[in-house]
């Protein structure tokens, strides 16, 4: 298989990732009784669990590859682990809005600085406006229409609030780039994934056993949390790290910005919210942004 096609395929399953993603809002939604941390903590706890298990034989087949590299595996897992915790919380205390969009636009600069510093990366500039063009869509698709939640009156945490989704974005760009790093240390890729999440997993266990109970009450809510654990977390996070094995960390969380744009449509589809002009303006932007990414560049 050429490079070309090896690249392709790993921009697909990553775009399909994004569109796992992007049903999570709308799938939380029918299960309004579950906090948000909740939420959070078992779909990436359990969903974290499920890749652990289903690579019990290659991580078993990898241990001594993943031990040499332990600190890594270590710092990915409490990346994974702390990611939906101080997501959800940056949400709770600056607002949905600023929450969303500090988290999500921050991750690929992030992800950019990690590589920078760690390998030394150089990024072309057609990946520079690609990005800025992201960030400025995604803010954009966020705050249209809903500017009641950036009322600092209304949230005033604000400042902690956007300190966690700061940290929320880099934890993401963290445990993204760990994973790719280890893929190439000759380390499966769900091997790396699988031991990544796994301990992730069992660090969320005890934040979902102190406010899960809500997923017991009702059929819709368990529903919710199956889903959320085995869809969107399980299945897309497969194929994130099918991803992760063929473009680099920067370029596949460059491209999950298409996850607020799935959200969007489905949320104007299915819950029948509608979407400002502003917000089809980012759009437009986060859409031009994957092709600046994607497009391979001529080389003479």
């Amino acid at each position: 298989m050429s490079s070309q096609n090896h690249q392709f395929l790993g921009i697909i399953a990553v775009i399909i990732a994004a569109i796992l993603w992007g049903t999570t809002g709308v799938s939380a939604s029918f299960a309004p009784q579950v906090s948000p941390i909740a939420i959070g903590s078992m779909a990436m706890g359990v969903g974290g669990l499920l890749q652990a298990v289903i690579a019990t034989n290659v991580i078993r087949s990898y241990r001594f590859n993943l031990y040499r590299q332990w600190s890594y595996v270590l710092c990915g897992a409490l990346s994974v682990a702390v990611y939906p915790l101080v997501f959800y919380a940056s949400m709770r205390m600056a607002g949905v809005t600023i929450g969303t969009v500090v988290s999500i636009g921050s991750a690929p600069l992030l992800s950019a600085v990690i590589e920078a510093i760690m390998e030394n990366a150089k990024f072309s500039t057609k990946w520079i406006i690609g990005a800025t063009l992201g960030v400025i869509g995604i803010a954009l698709l966020s705050l249209s229409g809903q500017e009641h939640h950036t009322d600092q009156a209304q949230h005033p945490h604000l400042i902690l609030g956007i300190g966690l989704a700061l940290l929320a974005g880099l934890t993401y760009a963290l445990y993204s780039w760990i994973a790719r790093y280890l893929i190439q240390q000759n380390i499966p890729s769900k091997a790396a994934m699988g031991s990544i999440f796994g301990i992730g997993g069992l660090l969320l266990m005890p934040v979902l056993f102190m406010t899960g109970s809500a997923f017991l009450a009702s059929w819709s809510n368990a529903a919710v949390g199956i889903y959320m654990a085995l869809v969107p977390m399980f299945i897309g996070y497969i194929c994130f790290g099918y991803g992760l094995a063929r473009i680099a960390a920067s370029t596949a969380i460059t491209i999950t910005l298409l996850e607020p744009i799935v959200a969007a449509f489905l949320a104007v589809i299915i819950i029948k919210e509608s979407l400002s002009i502003m917000g089809w303006i980012g759009v437009i932007l986060v859409f031009t942004c994957l092709v600046c990414v994607i497009m391979p560049s001529r080389k003479k």
